[in-house]
């Protein structure tokens, strides 16, 4: 009877122990997991980055052929106190807006300099989730950076390489430089915010010329998300953008 009685012990002792191995094996495996996730990512992505230099260095080659004039405005206004209304200038030429050429999804078209971060990243055309693993992505629907609107750029945060990992540290008066086909544009942020994951409307259209940075937010969460606004202050494109914010089209007498 003794016997017995011992048996059902003896079966639950080695139920636990076959348990605790198991649950120390799937915490070794989250280890491995996690580490995967923070460290071994960022080998694939500096692979992509290497890669994508070169492939947007083939682009710029590639691509300058197809730059073209897209639109022109009236050269800005001169605000003379002795006339009734400001006139525009006579002898100035219109403002010129220069298009380039879309980039095919998952392309290297250009490079993001934040100096402030000391961050240096290649853009690439599309946020799916394959092109965010290779850097930041540009959202397509969208205008290209150095475009008038509002370009929108997304990143990770903390994994594939975190090239937005610092971007809270942007303040009001920091520079962005990003260059494409068309050459350098010159971005000054203007503000650093924190939304919803809802919040679609940071992507609405803007007169003038804007990035758009969006993570995640706070570091290790997709809670919430922040926004870097920056306007462009300088580049191919600007004297257009300048003009198309002030324009105001004539009535038809």
């Amino acid at each position: 009877m003794v016997r017995g009685l011992r048996q059902p012990a003896g079966l639950m002792t080695r139920t636990l122990k076959a348990t605790g191995w198991i649950m120390i094996g799937l915490g070794v495996l989250i280890l491995v997991f996690l580490g995967y996730q923070l460290v071994g990512t960022n080998f694939l992505t500096a692979r992509s980055q290497d890669l994508g230099q070169q492939t947007v260095e083939e682009h710029f080659v590639a691509a300058q052929e197809e730059i073209e004039v897209v639109d022109t405005l009236p050269p800005p206004q001169v605000d003379d106190k002795d006339t009734p209304e400001p006139l525009p200038h006579e002898d100035e030429p219109p403002v010129v807006h220069y298009g380039e050429p879309t980039p095919e999804d998952g392309l290297a078209f250009g490079v993001m300099t934040i100096p402030r971060i000391e961050a240096e990243h290649v853009l690439f055309e599309g946020v799916d989730r394959a092109t965010l693993k290779k850097g930041p992505g540009h959202m397509p629907w969208t205008p290209l950076p150095g475009q008038p609107g509002n370009a929108v750029v997304s990143g990770h945060r903390t994994t594939y390489g975190a090239p937005f990992f610092d971007l809270d540290q942007l303040e009001p008066g920091d520079e962005i430089l990003v260059e494409t086909v068309l050459g350098t544009h010159t971005y000054v942020v203007r503000s650093s915010i924190i939304v919803a994951p809802t919040a679609v409307e940071v992507t609405d259209p803007k007169r003038g010329a804007w990035l758009t940075l969006t993570t995640c937010n706070p570091k290790f969460s997709a809670r919430e998300r922040l926004i870097i606004s920056a306007e462009l202050v300088d580049g191919p494109n600007f004297a257009y953008a300048l003009a198309d914010k002030e324009f105001v089209p004539q009535e038809a007498s």
